[in-house]
């Protein structure tokens, strides 16, 4: 039977110093990398590199950059690092013309805000002023057009005090496919004693209809069918509370009263 080689302690001793030498070494660099990583961060966060060299908003169409900086309160010179990501994203979505906020840094020291803004869905008549009212049903009131606008219809005889029936209106102006909600110039809350929630709707080719919020997308959407089929060059009123029919005006006069009323 072959006997195991013997190792003397005398030949042991050097290598065990070797491996302590080594396992020496190994942490000192670990403390020294740390130690100089320390330092890095110390005069990183001390010098200009950890402020914000630019301010980039991205996404924003009815709200300017200067509204934007001014909403979230950051300004070219803030700590990057130091930003409240979560109330910044609270205040700009504040008065509910954005839905969404997202902050990121930018290689080396730029701030980029991109916001997704809320669809704006119609504007509200309040005097001389129209206010935009976002597809939440939330209007702007701080987001004031002075000039009659043309991209959104028109709701007309509502105030804030109909909040609620603003917000399903919008609800309801956002379903509708786009062919529809292009043709639609206004509309006009006209309540009756048997429909609290009656409007009238005034197209851009003339014609009126008259509608119920609660149903007012379902059966507005048929609106290009229904024309098709009343095969008429004749402009009138087209009635969706309840089924559909048409009756056409009996006189030019009688169409101009009704256009005459939408613009009160």
């Amino acid at each position: 039977m072959a006997k195991g080689k013997v190792v003397s302690l005398e030949d042991r001793i050097p290598k065990l110093k070797e491996q302590r030498r080594k396992k020496a070494n190994r942490r000192l660099i670990f403390l020294l990398l740390l130690f100089f990583l320390i330092i890095i961060c110390v005069i990183y966060f001390q010098s200009p590199l950890s402020h914000a060299k630019s301010i980039i908003i991205k996404g924003n169409q009815m709200y300017s950059t200067e509204d934007i900086e001014k909403i979230s309160g950051l300004k070219e010179g803030v700590n990057i690092w130091s930003i409240n990501r979560d109330k910044v994203s609270s205040d700009l979505k504040e008065d509910g013309g954005i839905q969404s906020v997202d902050i990121s840094i930018k290689f080396p020291n730029n701030l980029q805000i991109t916001i997704q803004e809320n669809k704006k869905v119609a504007y509200l008549l309040d005097g001389n002023q129209y206010i935009p009212v976002m597809e939440n049903g939330e209007a702007l009131y701080g987001k004031v057009a002075s000039k009659i606008p043309t991209d959104a219809p028109i709701i007309k005889n509502m105030t804030k005090k109909h909040a609620k029936k603003i917000a399903r209106l919008s609800e309801e102006l956002n379903k509708l496919p786009n062919v529809v909600y292009n043709a639609i110039s206004e509309v006009s809350y006209t309540p009756k004693d048997t429909d609290s929630n009656h409007i009238t709707v005034y197209m851009n080719d003339g014609n009126q209809v008259l509608a119920t919020l609660s149903s007012f997308a379902e059966k507005m959407e048929h609106y290009p069918s229904i024309l098709a089929q009343l095969n008429t060059d004749k402009k009138g009123v087209i009635d969706l509370e309840v089924g559909s029919y048409f009756k056409a005006f009996d006189t030019e006069e009688e169409q101009g009263e009704g256009e005459e009323n939408s613009e009160e």
